[in-house]
C-alpha cells in the first residue's frame, strides 16, 4: 500500500474553556471569542466549552444561576436582552465563524435548577436537614415559594411551557416568613429523586428552585430543547452542569433523545466533581457510559505535587480517571469552579502548570481541556496573568503539530521523568518531553533509528541546548530545574511557528 492510500492519522483534538468566572459583565464576550477564534483555531483548539448563555436570573449572572432554557439573549427579561456574554445575535455570529473554521461549539447546559422566579405561589413543604437531605426537621406546612416561571419578555415563543410549583421538588426560600433552609416540596408522586448520588443523604437538592424531572411536563419541555438549541446555535456537544445532582434516569433518557435527534456523535461532558476515582468510575458504569467526566482526581494530583517538596512525579496518575478510564476522560489543568476566589479552589503552583499542560497535551490518554484563564488572564479579586510564562498556546501548537504516534515512558528518576512520542507515517517528526520538580535533569530516551543524525531543540526555547540523535536513535535530552522541556526535530515542519505570537489583549475592542 502506497503512503497516498493508508489512513490519514486524525488530528489530535484539544478543548478550549472558552471563559473564567470573573469575565467582564460587558456582554461583549461572545464578540470576543468571534475575533479570536480564527487564532485560537489554527494553533490547534478544535472545539470551545460556551459559558451558560441562556437567559440568567441576573443580566450579570454567568448562567448558573438559570432563568429561561429559550432565552439566549433575545428577548427583554431580568433587566436586559443580552446575558452577560451577549446577544443571541452575536452568538450566532460566533457560530458561523466556528463552523467555517471547523471548530465545534459545546454547550453549558445548566438543568438542575431554575433561578429568578417571576412570582411566588404557596405550596406545602416540609424542611429537611441541610447536611442529610432524608431527614425531615420541621412538620409539613404551606409556604410561599419563589416558583412561578412565565415568561413574559419571551411569551410562547420556542415553548409554551410555565413552570409552577408543582413542577419542582426544592427550593430554599420561604417568602412568607422570610426563612431560608431547604424544603422539600409535597404532592402526589413528589420527592426527591432517587437517581442521583447519595452526597448530604440524597443530592437532588443543589440550589435554587429545584427541577422535578419525574413531572412529565417537564421531562417533555427539556428534551425539546435539547435538540432545539443544537439545531438553532450548531452545537457539537454539552457539558451537563451538576450531573450528580439531577435524574440519571432523565439524563441518559435526554442523551437518547438529543443523538437520535441530531447525531450520535454529539459529544457529552459531565461535571460530576469528586477527588475519588472509585466514586466517580461507577457512576459512568451506571449511566452506561454515554458521556465522559472531567478528571477531578487528577487536579488535585496536580495540586498534591505542585504544593508538596521533592513529590515523586512518577505518582501524577496514580488513581485518575485517565489512568483508570481514559476514553471517558476530559483532562483539564483548572477550570472556573477550581480558580483562585471560586466554589472548590484548587491550588496548583505557577511554576508547575506548564508541566501540568505538558502532561496532559502530549499523551496519548485522554481528551484535553485548555482554560481560558490561563490563555489570558484571571479577572476579579484574584488577577492573574496568563500562566505558563505566556507559551501556553506554543504548548498547545505543539500538540497539534508533533504528539503522534507510540508512547513509551522514562520514569526512573521520582523527580525528573520523561517519555517520547514516536510519530506516525503522516506526522513523522515525533516527540520528546523532559520535566523536573528539582534541579537541572536529563534523561536518555529513545527517539527511534528513523531519527539518527537529527538535530532537536526544545520548541518553548527555556533550554538552549541542542541534542544529536545517535545511530541507535537515542538522545541525551535536558531540562531547566523546575521546569519542562519540549523537544522536536530542529527542522520539523512547522517549527517555524514558534513562538506563537497569540494576541493577548483580549478585552480592548
Amino acid at each position: 500500500m502506497g503512503e497516498d492510500e493508508r489512513t490519514p492519522t486524525p488530528e489530535n483534538a484539544t478543548l478550549f474553556q472558552a471563559f473564567e468566572w470573573n469575565v467582564p459583565a460587558d456582554h461583549a464576550h461572545w464578540k470576543r471569542l468571534t475575533k479570536v477564534l480564527p487564532a485560537l483555531s489554527s494553533i490547534g483548539l478544535s472545539a470551545f466549552w460556551l459559558p451558560p448563555g441562556c437567559k440568567a436570573a441576573s443580566y450579570q449572572g454567568n448562567g448558573y444561576d438559570i432563568y429561561d432554557l429559550y432565552d439566549l439573549g433575545e428577548f427583554d427579561q431580568k433587566g436586559k436582552r443580552a446575558t452577560k456574554w451577549g446577544t443571541k445575535e452575536e452568538l450566532l455570529e460566533l457560530s458561523k465563524l466556528a463552523k467555517e473554521k471547523g471548530v465545534g461549539l459545546h454547550w453549558d447546559a445548566v438543568l438542575n435548577h431554575k433561578a429568578g422566579a417571576d412570582k411566588t405561589e404557596k405550596c406545602r413543604a416540609v424542611e429537611v436537614d441541610d447536611a442529610d437531605r432524608t431527614k425531615e426537621v420541621s412538620e409539613p406546612y404551606e409556604i410561599e415559594g419563589w416558583l412561578g416561571f412565565d415568561f413574559p419578555g419571551r411569551g410562547d415563543k420556542y415553548s409554551k411551557m410555565k413552570y409552577h410549583w408543582e413542577h419542582f421538588s426544592g427550593t430554599d426560600y420561604n417568602q412568607a416568613n422570610e426563612k431560608k433552609a431547604i424544603y422539600k416540596i409535597l404532592g402526589d408522586n413528589k420527592g426527591w429523586s432517587r437517581s442521583v448520588d447519595e452526597e448530604n443523604g440524597n443530592a437532588d437538592y443543589m440550589m435554587f428552585a429545584d427541577i422535578d424531572y419525574s413531572h412529565p411536563e417537564v421531562a417533555e419541555d427539556v428534551k425539546r430543547w435539547g435538540p432545539w438549541i443544537t439545531k438553532e446555535v450548531g452545537l457539537s456537544g454539552f457539558r451537563l452542569d451538576a450531573v450528580q445532582h439531577f435524574s440519571e434516569r432523565f439524563t441518559n433518557e435526554w442523551i437518547n433523545v438529543l443523538r437520535e435527534e441530531c447525531g450520535h456523535d454529539i459529544f457529552i461532558v459531565g461535571e460530576f466533581w469528586n477527588g475519588n476515582v472509585d466514586q466517580i468510575i461507577p457512576w459512568l458504569e451506571e449511566m452506561h457510559h454515554k458521556f465522559s467526566l472531567y478528571d477531578a482526581p487528577l487536579v488535585y494530583n496536580f495540586s498534591t505535587i505542585s504544593t508538596s517538596t521533592g513529590a515523586d512525579l512518577r505518582k501524577v496518575f496514580d488513581d485518575t480517571l485517565v489512568q483508570r478510564f481514559p476514553e471517558k476522560a476530559v483532562t483539564v489543568v483548572m477550570n472556573h469552579d477550581t480558580q483562585p476566589g471560586s466554589t472548590v479552589e484548587t491550588h496548583v503552583e505557577g511554576w508547575f502548570k506548564p508541566l501540568a499542560y505538558s502532561l496532559i497535551l502530549f499523551r496519548e490518554q485522554g481528551y484535553p481541556c485548555v482554560f481560558y484563564g490561563d490563555m489570558y488572564g484571571m479577572k476579579g479579586d484574584h488577577e492573574e496573568p496568563p500562566s505558563c510564562g505566556g507559551k501556553l498556546a506554543d504548548l498547545v501548537l505543539a500538540r497539534k503539530l508533533y504528539a503522534y504516534g507510540s508512547q513509551e515512558d522514562y520514569y526512573d528518576d521520582p523527580n525528573c521523568i520523561g517519555w517520547v512520542r514516536r510519530g506516525t507515517w503522516d506526522h513523522p517528526a515525533g516527540m520528546a518531553v523532559v520535566m523536573s520538580n528539582e534541579g537541572p535533569g536529563e534523561i536518555k530516551m529513545a527517539v527511534g533509528e528513523m531519527h539518527k543524525g537529527q538535530i532537536w531543540t526544545d520548541v518553548l526555547g527555556w533550554e538552549e541546548a541542542e541534542v544529536e540523535i545517535d545511530d541507535e536513535g537515542y538522545g541525551v535530552f535536558p531540562c531547566p530545574g523546575i521546569s519542562v522541556s519540549v523537544w522536536v526535530r530542529k527542522d520539523a515542519k512547522g517549527r517555524d511557528q514558534f513562538p506563537v505570537d497569540l494576541d493577548s489583549n483580549i478585552y480592548e475592542q
